[in-house]
Parts: C-alpha cells; structure tokens; sequence
C-alpha cells in the first residue's frame, strides 16, 4: 500500500497504529539496550521488525477476544493491551510481574486484557487457543480467538491436529503465523520441502490468505473482515501468513549478520520498509512529538517501579502450582 492510499485511512485509526507500533519498538529497544546490565532476568526474544503483524491483528479485535502467543510475545501482549509493568516487573523477576517473577519474558499473560498466555516450547499455545474457541463456540459467545506462532511452529505434528480440529469442528480461531523465514538460524528453504503453508491449510479445508508486504493496513483489514464473519457465524476458522523479518538474533539483544547465515542486504527491504516509520509520517509532527512523549514517559516509569518492586519469596515457589480453591 502507497502512501497516498495510506492517507485515507481514518486519522484515529493512524494514530492508534503509530503508537502501539511506536510503544512496542520503544519498549523493545530498550530492553535491549539494558539487556547487558543484571536488571532482566530472563532471555529475551525480541520481535523488533515484526510489530505491524501483532499491532494489525490486534487492533481489529473487541477487548474481550483473547489472544495466545509464543515466545517471542512482547510484542502481541503489549497489542492486546497486556499491562506494561507487570511486563517489565516479569522480565526483573519480580513478585510484581505478570507471572509473580516466576516467568520470565517467555512466559507472559494478562488474563484481564485477554493475554491467555505465552509459551516457550514450540507451538504449545496452538491446541489450547484452538480448545478455547471451540469451549466459546458451544457457549455461544460471540468472541473469537487468535493464535499467533511462527513459520517453525507449522513443522510439529500438533500444528496440523489442531487445525484439522478447527477445521472439522468450524471454530471461530484465526491462525496468525509470523512467518520471518528462520527457526533460530536455519531458514525456512533448509526445512520444508515446499514453502507453500498456506496450500498445506488449505488441503484441510480452512481458507488461507498470504499478506506479503507485512503491510499493517492490509493486516488490520483482512482480520476486522474475518472476525465480523466469525462473530455473525457466517465462517469457520481463518489462517494468514504474514511475511516478516526479525531484525535482531533469535534470542539476545543483539544482531546476527555477522554469524554468516543471513547478511543485513538479506533483510534491507524490510528495515527500508518500516511500518513504525511509515505511519510517523502520516502524523502531524506536533501530534506525532505528543504521541512519543507520552509513550517515552511510561515506559521510563515501567522500568523505575519494575526496579522497586521486590523479589519474590522463597514460598512463591509452591504457589500457583496447582489450583487451588
């Protein structure tokens, strides 16, 4: 989509994008640029690069869908409006936290904003969003679920379970993988014989779409138009493959040119091509300099309570470990 094509696009829309774009990017940045001290934790898997997908998607959602995610879910949780510090208080391991200090950055949720929960093993959250909408559907609630992963997730054996299962069963799901081409460091080209996911979907009978561009307009559309027909129960379940790229290592701060298995000409039409600074550009610079000072100011508070919050206490460790009435 062109700028000019951009333009029409309603000013609150924009402005609602650029921020959570712009909060997300921020928030990630500096995570990694205090990564090196002793604050955080936990490893991080930054999604710096991949924003657009989760800000598009989760912005065409009603407050009480719910959203489940993977590893790399900063990004998604901050979207659907997860709450910034306990974010930040997770990542510091402290009581705090989103997870009381005992989950790191792997292991987000935010049950209240409909965050149902990160995983740091493999397509592990797919079942569970696919057995939520289905307890959903036979409530007759007209709510829809999200089930973000990425590219490598679509090589386990669940993954195809589940959307046979949604498929069979027409749940209101919408599969969301964030394809950036690699599992760690082996691209996508050195794992699947064909690189045609969607056509895989589609041999299941669930429709499937493909948005190349990583275009946060075009994501936002194609989702607000899927979830009104999931709502109105005129679909079933929905998968889109949303082409992307991850700027910085698998898992670190850091980046990975140097490693020798992709190099930053692999990547520059993606970098050339940012949504964060796309929509800066359709905002008026007062509006725009409103906009990234507020968002500065609460991210610097996040990271100030996140460090005086205390740590959690020894009997933490036996809590939450099962249910407890």
């Amino acid at each position: 989509m062109n700028e000019s094509a951009m333009r029409l696009h309603d000013a609150a829309l924009v402005e609602r994008l650029y921020r959570s774009l712009y909060r997300i990017r921020r928030v990630e940045e500096d995570i990694a640029r205090r990564y090196p001290g002793n604050d955080i934790k936990s490893p991080v898997h930054l999604s710096i690069g991949q924003e657009a997908i989760a800000v598009g998607v989760c912005e065409a959602l009603a407050p009480d869908d719910v959203v489940f995610g993977t590893y790399r879910g900063h990004a998604m949780y901050l979207a659907k409006g997860g709450d910034l510090d306990r974010m930040i208080a997770e990542l510091f391991g402290r009581v705090d936290g989103c997870a009381r200090g005992k989950g790191g950055s792997m292991h987000l949720v935010d049950v209240a904003r409909g965050v149902m929960g990160t995983s740091a093993v493999v397509a592990t959250t797919i079942p569970n969003a696919v057995g939520y909408a289905y307890a959903m559907k036979l409530r007759r609630e007209p709510r829809i679920v999200v089930s973000f992963f990425g590219d490598g997730a679509t090589e386990e054996g669940v993954f195809y379970e589940s959307i046979n299962f949604a498929a069979l069963k027409r749940v209101p799901v919408l599969f969301v993988c964030e394809n950036n081409g690699w599992a760690i460091h082996t691209h996508q080209r050195q794992r699947q014989a064909t690189l045609d996911i969607c056509g895989r979907v589609r041999a299941f009978g669930m429709d499937a779409q493909r948005i190349e561009d990583g275009d946060v307009f075009d994501i936002h559309g194609t989702v607000a138009a899927a979830a009104a027909r999931m709502r109105a129960g005129d679909s079933g379940p929905l998968f889109i493959e949303c082409m992307t790229s991850r700027w910085r290592e698998h898992v670190g701060p850091g980046e990975d040119f140097e490693l020798g298995f992709r190099s930053r000409e692999d990547e520059a039409r993606w970098i050339e091509d940012d949504a964060v600074a796309k929509l800066a550009a359709l905002i008026p610079e007062r509006q725009r300099a409103a906009v990234d000072a507020a968002v500065h100011a609460e991210i610097e508070n996040a990271f100030t309570r996140a460090a005086a919050s205390p740590f959690p206490d020894a009997d933490e460790l036996h809590r939450h470990v099962f249910h407890e009435r």
